[in-house]
């Protein structure tokens, strides 16, 4: 309450001076009690008295009173009251959260069966599956930090690589907590919102202490310990906030929440992120004693709803009366923050955001049509992100290239560009398999159709083998294994191999 205090303001305190007009016109139009009664003559004034009726008036509340209250409420709104900062609802619903995890052997105790590691995977994606919308990143550590995966929106991108996570594809064993840390910040550097670092582990080198005492980040840990054990070294830590594991749901719902309240406070300490306007919270309690004019006696003036009356009627392009008071893009936010994202995609107007409603709506062929007309690289790779989600994988390549050469080195463009060439190569490996009859059970005598030469094209396999039938599309992306194992083994060990050059 007292941070709420502290941050309050006004976003356009000028329109308070028309609090001085309305408090005249109050004290004009009010009426006053008359200190002279006209009692009738030749009648003994005490008798006079009880004769008259309603002699002294003992209204206490006019309509004057209630219509200037209510137009003080409405100044006030005007002038923008406000005690927090507004989100980009377009960069994260939530708080940004790079979560952080232990891949090693220790991590394979089977004391939280089946294991700490694979208990630990299903916290993450129970987390990752609660954030929906919401922007999360990956880093798994032993005695190296990797990134695993960026910042992403997409959950689907994020199991795979998770599930591939084991000590056997980190190149050097060790604890580099503290230099995981430092990656994960600079995940966080990266992006417009205030974010938070979740490192999931079972154990903390007390060496690497002095890395997280120096830390400005927020960091939550989430222990992998059976039976309510404790990490010592994690008390000495003032700014870290340690849950531990629980057999159900309640340390992920305090995760949440203490993520949430994290990422609050550190929005009203971004200069870069408007305030939030509250004014629109007055509007209801003024429209509430508007009411009252309605009462008999009571004078009301339509001039006001005249004015709107009679102004000519135009096409509807939203939600009839909410064009009144809201622009359509404005009503498009409001839905999207409700994730009714197909109504937000008819709504907006700005092509951007009418492509980003789409992609979170599904429709993504009609997404990637918006994107390829705009020149943005985050439209490049927006672009990227709906092909693929499409199975279209060449086209996302070629996007994700698009958005790399608009801006050079952006991680997050690139990660996903390797990504879609992976799988790109499983589809293409499964295809020659099938081509050549590997998995199809075909028969010396049957005839196949080398698709060498065609690699990356549609092409339809015809083979007379009794109830083998032509895979359909979607068949084939099934058939894909989805083991990324070797993907990550790769790519660590090629890490690993820069930083020490």
């Amino acid at each position: 309450m007292m941070d709420t205090l502290t941050e309050f303001h006004f976003l356009r305190a000028a329109y308070l001076l028309f609090l001085i007009p309305i408090a005249g016109l109050w004290w004009a139009s009010r009426p006053k009690r008359s200190g002279q009664t006209n009692l009738p003559s030749g009648v003994a004034p005490h008798l006079a008295a009880a004769l008259l009726l309603g002699a002294e008036e003992k209204r206490r509340i006019y309509p004057i009173d209630v219509a200037m209250f209510a137009t003080a409420l409405v100044a006030i709104a005007a002038a923008g009251p406000t005690w927090s900062r507004a989100q980009n609802p377009l960069v994260a619903d939530t708080a940004p959260l790079v979560i952080v995890l232990k891949v090693t052997d220790s991590m394979e105790n089977p004391d939280l069966a089946p294991s700490r590691l694979e208990r630990a995977k299903f916290k993450i994606t129970d987390i990752i599956n609660a954030r929906a919308g919401a922007r999360t990143a990956l880093i798994a550590y032993a005695g190296s930090p990797h990134r695993v995966a960026p910042l992403t929106e997409d959950a689907n991108i994020l199991r795979p690589l998770l599930e591939g996570l084991t000590p056997a594809v980190m190149p050097k064993q060790g604890d580099a907590a503290g230099d995981a840390l430092t990656l994960a910040q600079s995940i966080l550097d990266e992006s417009e919102t205030p974010g938070a670092v979740l490192f999931v582990l079972d154990d903390l080198d007390p060496s690497q202490l002095a890395e997280f005492q120096n830390s400005t980040t927020q960091v939550f840990f989430l222990t992998m310990l059976p039976n309510g054990s404790e990490i010592v070294q994690l008390n000495n830590l003032q700014n870290a906030v340690v849950v531990p594991f629980t057999n159900d749901d309640r340390d992920i719902a305090r995760l949440q929440r203490q993520i949430q309240t994290a990422y609050v406070d550190a929005l009203d300490d971004d200069d870069r992120l408007d305030w939030q306007d509250r004014g629109w919270m007055l509007a209801w309690p003024a429209a509430l004693l508007s009411l009252l004019w309605f009462r008999r006696g009571w004078v009301i003036r339509w001039i006001i709803l005249g004015l709107f009356l009679l102004q000519p009627a135009g096409p509807a392009s939203a939600e009839g009366w909410r064009d009144w008071f809201l622009a359509p893009d404005q009503q498009g936010q409001i839905a999207m923050n409700q994730k009714r994202y197909a109504d937000a995609a008819e709504l907006f107007e700005e092509p951007y955001h009418e492509g980003y409603a789409r992609l979170k709506a599904g429709q993504y062929p009609e997404a990637a049509a918006i994107f390829a007309e705009l020149n943005t690289p985050e439209a490049a790779f927006s672009e990227g992100m709906a092909r693929i989600r499409n199975r279209e994988y060449r086209p996302a390549i070629a996007a994700f290239q698009e958005a790399l050469g608009r801006r050079p080195n952006w991680p997050e463009a690139q990660h996903n560009l390797e990504v879609a060439r992976a799988i790109l190569d499983y589809v293409e490996t499964t295809r020659e398999q099938s081509d050549t009859g590997e998995e199809a059970g075909i028969g010396a005598d049957d005839t196949v159709f080398d698709n060498d030469s065609g690699r990356g094209e549609n092409t339809t396999i015809q083979a007379q083998t009794g109830d083998t039938k032509p895979l359909s599309a979607d068949q084939w992306i099934s058939a894909i294994d989805t083991d990324m194992q070797d993907f990550l083994r790769n790519r660590f060990l090629l890490e690993n191999q820069e930083q020490i050059q």
